[in-house]
């Protein structure tokens, strides 16, 4: 089944995601790159720093944010080394409707383009993964690699939105407690994705998206991404009418961030979620296959997402995913 961008969607985030899949227009916008060193210390200025470049730019990078260059190397390297095994061990891993782990391929259909994404993904949340994992004698050493990755990220993020925290109203550890890693209910999720080479791809392949635009639907996006790999492009949720998008240079052990729509639902809209997209590559541009690692922080099932002044009803985060999820991959029928 293939969802048409004339759907009739319930909710919002995805009415919106439905009208923005035509080409556009790309102009020059600041993306800020925010310090997060010594962060206690500057914890004052850095909250104001994260706060303008949510609410203004809407787009941002992090650096010396407490993950090493080589350890993200090593979470690249092991990405390749499970989008390389034999496509029958990869679907021995693939993902189920009602479980947000595993293996995909070309499976995520955007709402603003009908057709699939040009890419496979594995995806990692921890009380999930009951038999999701590759054999270790398939891949040495990548669960473990994989795992510390998580935890580091999730580390990242939690200061991040500990900033946000303050600036809504909420106890500095709100978010820590509502994604709390020993949770039943943890739904933060790492994910590896491959986008397929582009380097004997026909003329008419090229008219198509390698991932078609998009808000994220969790409360923040940590996204990595190889020097070299470029393609991707932001249209901040403030500026969404104007249908203009940015390119986003990756920069060596940087992470780029994004508000997802969770998090602008539970400040009221006063943080706005992105519009992202991957372009396909242009003429002379690197043709090879693209690597990325987004860990999207999204809170535990149980968590109720509730703004400080009550924009919109309660709703628990575990509903909220599954209405977004439903709506974003490609159901199968026998």
């Amino acid at each position: 089944m293939t969802i048409s961008p004339q759907t009739s969607y319930a909710m919002e985030e995805l009415r919106r995601e439905s009208t923005i899949g035509h080409m556009g227009t790309t102009i020059t916008r600041a993306i800020p790159c925010i310090d997060l060193a010594s962060f206690e210390k500057r914890r004052a200025d850095i909250t104001e720093a994260l706060w303008e470049a949510a609410t203004v730019h809407g787009f941002f990078q992090v650096i010396n944010h407490g993950i090493s260059t080589e350890e993200i190397d090593t979470a690249f390297e092991q990405a390749k080394n499970f989008f390389d095994m034999p496509m029958a061990a990869k679907q021995g891993l693939e993902k189920q409707p009602t479980r947000n782990a595993g293996w995909e391929y070309r499976a995520q259909v955007r709402p603003s383009t009908g057709t699939p994404d040009n890419k496979e993904s594995y995806q990692i949340t921890l009380p999930e993964m009951n038999g999701l994992w590759p054999e270790a004698s398939l891949l040495p050493g990548f669960q473990n690699a994989l795992l510390k990755f998580e935890h580091h990220n999730w580390l990242v993020a939690m200061k991040i939105l500990s900033c946000f925290a303050d600036r809504l109203g909420f106890s500095s550890d709100f978010f820590e407690q509502c994604c709390a890693r020993a949770s039943s209910g943890y739904q933060c999720t790492l994910r590896l994705i491959h986008y397929m080479s582009m380097e004997n791809a026909k003329p008419e392949d090229f008219k198509y998206w390698r991932a078609g635009a998009h808000s994220d639907f969790d409360c923040l996006t940590l996204l990595h991404l190889r020097e070299n790999e470029g393609g991707l492009q932001v249209c901040p949720g403030h500026d969404v009418d104007s249908h203009s998008w940015t390119e986003v240079k990756p920069i060596a052990g940087a992470i780029t961030c994004n508000i997802g729509d969770m998090l602008m639902r539970w400040s009221d809209d006063r943080l706005k979620s992105t519009l992202h997209r991957v372009r396909m590559p242009r003429p002379g541009e690197y043709l090879g296959p693209r690597l990325s690692i987004p860990f999207f922080c999204q809170a535990n099932r149980e968590a109720v997402i509730e703004g400080p002044q009550g924009k919109y009803p309660p709703i628990t985060a575990e509903d909220y995913i599954y209405q977004r999820l439903h709506a974003n991959f490609v159901q199968k029928h026998s």
